[in-house]
Parts: C-alpha cells; structure tokens; sequence
C-alpha cells in the first residue's frame, strides 16, 4: 500500500471529513523523488470550534507512525465554513530546501 493511501484511510476513519485532497508533492524536492513530502488539506467537522494548532496536533497524532517516514508536510485544517470562504485560496507549500540539487 501506497503512503498516500495509508494517510488517505486513517485521515477518513479518523476525521470523517467532507473533503480530504492529498496531494504527494515529493517530486518538489531537491532530492530524488519518493513518497515524503505531502500537502492536505482536510475540512472535518471535527475542527469545529477548535483552534489551528489543535486541529494540526490532531492530525499529527492520526499519522504519528507515519511521520517517521515524511520530510515535508502541509496541512490545511479546515470547517467547512472556512473552506467554503478559502478554497479557491489555499497556498502552495513552500519550496524543499533539503537535498543536494542545485
């Protein structure tokens, strides 16, 4: 089974959300590509009434044995009030400073 989905199953049973996009962004990195370096962005009502760094502690203990194996993650945790309004403006994660291309 893929790591995407891995965190693709256990993001579902744990958060139930309305909507889970992971994106594997290891292609980004410096270095040869593998499944390290992910983007998410999960909208859960879970995350209501819950402030940012619970909903990303939240998830990070969803995945903790799994975050052994990934460099980079981005998360975007979102109601899906938030995610109605930002959608269409999500950022791009930042670029991979790791690796030894130039």
């Amino acid at each position: 089974m893929s790591m995407h989905d891995i965190l693709t199953e256990k993001l579902q049973q744990a958060f139930k959300p309305a909507v889970l996009n992971i994106e594997n962004e290891s292609h980004l990195h410096s270095g040869p590509a593998t499944e390290s370096h992910f983007k998410i962005t999960i909208v859960s009502d879970e995350f209501n009434s819950k402030m940012l760094i619970a909903r990303h502690r939240a998830v990070n203990t969803a995945l903790k044995v799994e975050l052994e194996n990934i460099h980079a993650l981005s998360l975007h945790t979102l109601t899906a009030q938030e995610y109605a309004d930002k959608s269409d403006k999500l950022l791009n994660s930042p670029a991979c400073e790791g690796g030894g291309k130039t």
